[in-house]
Parts: structure tokens; sequence; C-alpha cells
């Protein structure tokens, strides 16, 4: 009989007792669920209720067909067509210039039928803002907390509380009047046998709303700038792959003559015996696939890819914001989404300058004090983070020697796999995991407090609320995920020291010596903590959303269960839903940018990640998920200033990556400056200093040789630029060493400085809005203003014709000359 515009739910077994709702519109029904009764309020909103509210929210509704086309066909277009969902599905509906809807004009807009004008996400949206305010405490009394259905919901008043979908997500609805629309999402998008096909993001849009619309289409086009990353970096890893047998310096630690004649000092204290070179061949050549000349290439090029997927994406949001009719929309309406929290906990009111009326407003004295608390808590958090991240680099630091004692000695069965397995292997790769699992740890709880002190500050708007929480969550998260890659990066080897006087964590009495690079380098490590932390997390998602509750509507048959019972069993899509996917997305952004001078492969993981992170979220939304209420959004928010500062980040991170983790910086001063037959021949034992064995202290000579060493060997070797013993400055810094470091902040300023300038040339060269984007709005506007215009001119005529016609007969002429006077004027 009429349309279901909103579902209530609760459960009472309390027969008799009844729920009441603020619309005029409802009916009942008691239904057995779960040996108990279930009672749902169907809502329905009737055309006044909806006019009324679209004029308050200044719905914009079309007024007049586009008589812009969409653009020229392009040649060769029949190629994509196998990529495409039929164009019923891609463009659900005609394209019109539209209009805040205004009450007392609605003669001016395309109404045909009241009951269809405004759709179902329209209307869905309209009966949710008027349930979140509407006052349920009994008249007379100011308890103003009493309000909105969202504090029913929390008290469990409520249980529920949703708009319905069309009809089921596997068949067609019986009534041929319906779209069907969440059939077509679920057969044309959330299966994924459509993954290469695109997404129909104006039926999206359609059914769930702008807000949803538009995080798809960025995820989408996120995922299709990422194949450009992963074909640049698939090319990185192949020249690392046929460039494996050129790479002299891995065969000269692996030559038994070379890298086994050379005894190098022990890497920890007393536990740690002198070892052979040529015991880190593997991980040299692994090294390889990923330091080498083509990592600086694509290095340069990913600073390129990150400036040109903003802008792009900037210029696909400013086409979505017309289409979808969102130009101008956070200006007019920012204050039409006042938080009904804010207006119910804000007592004090003041007046408004603009609007001259009284609002709810929080004093500066409360303000400044619950900031305080909210920034002492984020603070203590990331303290938090940084104890736990010193807490597994001492656990790196005295593990080695026991890993080094096990994998190392010579008559233990595990030294099978010791020619394979490096204590710096080990030890990075326990440490990793043991981070990743803190991480995780550390996500949960901290994600409760976040929205606690969120809540805390009582936000004014909704889009101040979500800025908040994004900019705490991520300041977390980057801490929380980045932190340990960037010990390994810019700290780890660094602060060393050489045999005599080495350098320790907390002092020479923690006996925490710390850590060196391998002979090979950081950058492995670097690459291995990337791959575990990155792989792990998304791994971790995906088995997260694997395990979700599935929830098949299959169980409930139509014939058997109505409408708003089979939704009832779906799960709640709370309004921090898409919250957490942007999150997810961003620290991915994060990993395949500020690292990814280590790990080339980094984007195309996470391009096959993403085309599946695509069909599962839309597999969610459609079949497991209760219908959404529609929002509006014109952009994605605070995450778009969160990948911009990103993405001028991974410029520093990834040249002092090149400059200080990588070994590209000495090789090449070694080649073009103290080679002798400009080749690489002998790099190895240029890089490497000797100590004399008989000067090392007793605190860091190993307790067992295990006849390491012969009674010929009097000088073992470590990884820096020192003049040998016997030499006048023995021990300290050669000049080849700050020849390397005069190179590598020569290299780090040039790479910034190049890339920065084609970043911000490439920027000024796209401009952010398309011409004809910016055409089609003037277009709009300018039939916005002749249309108005014209209207009012008919309505005037109306007016004046009918006062003619109703006026005596004496006041006739004075009524032409009026109709004169007007009929000049126009």
């Amino acid at each position: 009989v009429r349309r279901i515009d909103f579902v209530l739910s609760y459960v009472d077994d309390k027969v008799g007792e009844k729920k009441q709702v603020c619309l005029t519109e409802k009916r009942q029904q008691v239904t057995n669920w779960d040996d108990q009764k279930t009672y749902f309020l169907k809502i329905h909103a009737p055309w006044d209720v909806l006019a009324t509210y679209a004029d308050v929210l200044k719905i914009k509704v079309p007024f007049k067909t586009s008589d812009i086309p969409h653009g020229q066909d392009i040649p060769l277009g029949w190629l994509s067509r196998p990529f495409r969902p039929p164009e019923h599905i891609m463009h659900p509906q005609p394209d019109y210039f539209t209009y805040p809807f205004d009450k007392s004009k609605t003669d001016f807009f395309l109404i045909s039928d009241k009951d269809t004008f405004f759709p179902p996400s329209t209307r869905n949206r309209i009966v949710f803002y008027i349930l979140a305010r509407c006052p349920y405490y009994k008249e007379g009394r100011k308890d103003k907390e009493k309000t909105g259905i969202k504090r029913l919901l929390s008290n469990g008043t409520y249980t529920a509380a949703f708009p319905l979908h069309d009809c089921r997500y596997w068949k067609r609805a019986r009534n041929a009047e319906c779209e069907s629309e969440r059939y077509n999402l679920y057969k044309h998008w959330a299966r994924f046998l459509s993954f290469y096909k695109d997404q129909p993001l104006n039926l999206i849009r359609k059914y769930y709303g702008e807000k949803i619309g538009i995080y798809f289409a960025w995820l989408g086009f996120y995922t299709e700038m990422l194949f450009f990353a992963a074909v640049m970096g698939f090319i990185c890893f192949t020249y690392g792959l046929l460039s494996y047998d050129d790479n002299i310096s891995s065969k000269e630690i692996c030559d038994a003559n070379i890298g086994g004649r050379i005894v190098m000092c022990p890497l920890c204290d007393k536990k740690c015996t002198f070892w052979k070179l040529n015991s880190t061949c593997l991980s040299s050549w692994q090294s390889h696939l990923f330091d080498n000349e083509g990592t600086v290439f694509f290095a340069i090029f990913m600073g390129i890819w990150v400036t040109l997927f903003l802008e792009f994406w900037k210029r696909r949001q400013a086409r979505l914001e017309y289409e979808w009719d969102l130009v101008d929309f956070e200006e007019e309406q920012q204050q039409l989404q006042i938080r009904p929290e804010f207006e119910i906990r804000c007592n004090k009111r003041r007046l408004n300058k603009i609007t001259q009326e009284m609002e709810p407003y929080l004093p500066i004295s409360s303000k400044c004090a619950r900031f305080c608390l909210s920034g002492a808590t984020v603070a203590f958090w990331i303290s938090l983070i940084v104890a736990c991240i010193i807490g597994v680099i001492a656990y790196r630091l005295a593990v080695y020697a026991a890993f080094a004692s096990i994998i190392e000695h010579p008559v233990r069965n595990i030294h099978l796999v010791g020619r394979f397995i490096t204590p710096q292997l080990a030890t990075s790769v326990t440490a990793s995991c043991i981070n990743f699992v803190i991480i995780m740890i550390l996500n949960f709880f901290y994600e409760r407090v976040a929205i606690w002190i969120t809540d805390m500050e009582i936000p004014k708007t909704h889009l101040e609320y979500e800025n908040r929480l994004t900019l705490k969550m991520f300041m977390f998260q980057f801490v929380n995920y980045y932190s340990s890659c960037f010990y390994v990066a810019f700290f780890k080897g660094k602060f060393v020291g050489y045999p005599g006087d080495y350098s320790y964590m907390f002092g020479k009495w923690s006996n925490l010596r710390n850590e060196e690079c391998d002979p090979g380098g950081c950058l492995i490590e670097l690459t291995t903590q990337l791959v575990i932390v990155m792989s792990g997390k998304q791994l971790w998602g995906n088995i997260q959303e694997a395990l979700l509750p599935s929830r098949k509507g299959r169980q409930h048959p139509e014939n058997q269960y109505s409408r708003w019972e089979q939704d009832h069993v779906l799960q709640n899509f709370s309004q921090l839903g898409l919250f957490y996917e942007y999150l997810e997305m961003v620290i991915q952004f994060g990993f395949i940018t500020l690292f990814v001078a280590s790990f080339p492969l980094a984007p195309l993981l996470a391009l096959f990640n993403n085309i599946l992170e695509i069909r599962v979220d839309a597999w969610k939304f459609t079949t497991q998920f209760r219908r959404p209420v529609a929002s509006k959004a014109r952009n994605i928010g605070a995450w778009q200033e969160i990948l911009n500062a990103v993405a001028i980040l991974s410029v520093v991170t990834n040249a002092f990556i090149m400059a200080f983790t990588s070994d590209m910086i000495p090789r090449m001063v070694y080649l073009y400056a103290y080679s002798q037959d400009a080749s690489m021949s002998g790099y190895i034992n240029n890089s490497l200093s000797v100590y004399n064995i008989s000067q090392i202290p007793d605190p860091n000579i190993p307790e067992k040789t295990e006849n390491w060493i012969d009674n010929s060997t009097t000088t073992c070797s470590y990884r820096d630029y020192r003049y040998p013993p016997g030499h006048l400055k023995e021990y300290t810094h050669t000049m080849q060493f700050w020849h390397i470091l005069a190179a590598k902040m020569a290299f780090i300023i040039i790479m910034e400085h190049v890339v920065f300038v084609v970043k911000f040339f490439v920027a000024w060269l796209i401009p952010d809005v398309p011409s004809d984007v910016k055409a089609r709005v003037k277009r709009e506007r300018y039939l916005i203003q002749e249309y108005l215009h014209n209207y009012e001119v008919e309505r005037l005529k109306l007016q004046l014709s009918a006062s003619f016609i109703t006026e005596p007969v004496s006041e006739m002429s004075s009524t032409t000359d009026k109709l004169e006077v007007l009929s000049e004027f126009l």
C-alpha cells in the first residue's frame, strides 16, 4: 500500500506494551523470532514530510533534462566493452540539471509522480534525519538527553533501525515495478568473476548514497593506478634477476679464495665467535634482487607516480562532484549536519551572528580541558608504542647471541639449515613477527580509546567528528605500523662503533650491543620487515573478513519471511564502517610509497590485494549488511590531506633509504673513484676495515673460538672505512668515508629536488577540475538563473491574471495599467 522507508525493531515480552515513533504513518507486526516476540515498526514518510525536509536539507532535485552530451565516442571504444557492465547498469538514470528543492515551487521541478520523485536513498536519509532529532521525553520536562533514535538504540529500547533492501540479492523482486537494484549490484559488481569489469559507480551512488559511492570510486581509481606502479616494480625486480650473474660483489663474497679467507670480527659479545665472510653468500644474492641500479629509477618513478595519482584523483573527484550534485555541498549544508549529540550535551546557547538565531555551543574553557585530556591520551599511547618498539629492539639485541650460538654451532643438527638461516635472518624474522603481534594488540585497544576521546571532545558536525577521529587514528597507526621499518631503515647499523669501542643501547652495563648490518647491507632486512608487516596486515584483514559471520538470506525464503525480517538478521553497518576501510587502504598506501625502494614488488602485492578487496567489500555490502542510511560526501575528507603528507614524506624516506640503507652510493663511489680497472672487482675488501685481534677487550672477546682462526690470523675485518692498525691515524675514519658521506648527502639533495620539481610541475600542469566540468557547472548555473527568472515571470503573470478576473469592473482600468507597465518592464 505504501513504501516502507524505515524499520524499527524491538524485543518485548510484555504483551500490549508498544513503542511509539515520531512519524504519523506506522504499522506494527509481531513475529516469533528466536523464541522471543520481535515487534517491527514500519515507517512511511508522506509527501508533505519529504517535501518539508527536502527543503530544509536543500536536497538537489531535477528541473530539466541535461542537454550536454557526455562526450564523443572514443576510437576503438568497442575494445573496452567486455570490461564494462551493461549501459543500464552503468547509467541507471538520465542526466538532469538540478536545483535545491523548494516546497513553494513544486511546479518548477520535474515531478511526474510524487511517490517516486524522491529516490529511496533520499527518503531514508530524510527519515533518519528526523529520527535522530526526535525527542521522547514527556511534555513539561526538559530532559533533553532523551532525544534521538541513537540513544534509544544504545539503551536497548530498540534493537535495530534500518532502511530496507529493495529485493533479495540473488533474485529479482516479484513486483515488476521494483528496479531490483540490489540484485543488479550483486550480479554485475559483487561477484568475484566481475573483477575485470568497471564498477557501476552511478548505481552504487543511487542505492547506497554518495558517501559510499565516493569510497568505491577512490578505491577503484587507486587500484587502477597501482597497475602502472606494479608493472614498473616487476620490471625493476626482473632486472635484478637478469643481472644476477653480473653481481661481482656477491661472487667475491661466495668465493672460497676471497670471502672464505676473510675472518670477520664477532657480531656480539662473548657468545658470538669469529666467522667467515662467505657464510653470508645467500643473503648477499638475495640483497642484489632489490638493491641494484634499477631501484634508484623505481624510487624516482614512484615519487612521480604518487603525484600523478593524487592529481588525477582530484580531476576524477571533481567530475563526480558535478555528476552527483555535490558542487558547493559542504558550504551550503555543513551547518545542517550538526550532530544530535552536540545539540543534546551542549546546554549553553549563544546568538549566531550570521543566522541571528540561538544555537548551542561549547564554552572555550570546557573545550580546552577536553582537548588537553585528548592530547595527553594520544601522547601516552604513542609513547606506549615507542616503548614497545624499544622492547623489540632489546629483544633483537639479546636474542641475536642465542641464535648465533645455536645456528653456527658446528655439532648441532640445526647447522644443516644454518647455511640458509643466518643469525641475522632468524633474528629479523622472529622480531618482525613479534612486532606484528604487538601492532595488532595495540590496535585493538587504541581503536576504542580513540572513539572514546573523540566522543568526549563533542565535535559539532559529523565532518568534524570524522576528521578528528581520522587524525587520531592515523597518528597512532603511523607510529604503530611504520616505526619498526624506520628503525631498520635509518638506525640499525648506523651507530655501531668498531671493535674495542662498540656502542651499546643502554650503556655498557646492559651488554646490549647495537646491531650491525649484514655485509650485504641492511636493505634486505628492511625488505623482510616490510614484507612481514605489510603482508601480515593484509592477510589478517582478509582472514577477519573471511571469518565474518555469514548471514545468508537464502535460509529465510520470501514466502515465509517478509523483507524486513530478512534484513533484520543481517549485520548492521556502523557509522564508522567506511572509516576502517579508508584506514586500511591509507596504511597500505604508506607501505607502497614510504619504503617502496626496499621492495619494488610491494605495489604488485597491493594490486592483487585491492582487486580482491573491492569484490569482498561489494559482497559484504550487498549480502551481509543491512542497507546503510544514505549520506552525502563530496570528497574523501581528511584522508586527502593525509595522502598528500605521505606523498611528500615518501620522497624524503626513499631518498634516505637509497643513500644510507642501500649500498648503491658506496659502490658507485668505489667504481668511479677508487677502482683500479673501472669495475667492481675488489669492492668487498675495500669496504671492510681490519682490527688487531690482540687489541680486542676481554668483554668483547668470544668465549670459544671453535677453531675458526689459527695462530697465523692476527686481524679480523669489520664493515667500516677506518685506518688499519699501525697507521698514524689508526681506527679513525679514512678520507673515503667522508667522500661517501658527501656523495650520500649530494644524492639526497639532488633526488629530492628533482622529484619535487617534477611533482610541483605536474601538479601545476594538471588542473584540478577538467575544463568540460567547469563548462557544465557554468552552463547549469546559467540555466538555473534563466529558468528561475522565467518561472517567476510566469508565476507573476498568473497571479495578476487571477487578480484581474476577481477584481470589480471599476478597478479594471487600474489593473490594465498594471499589466501594461509589467509588459513594458519585461
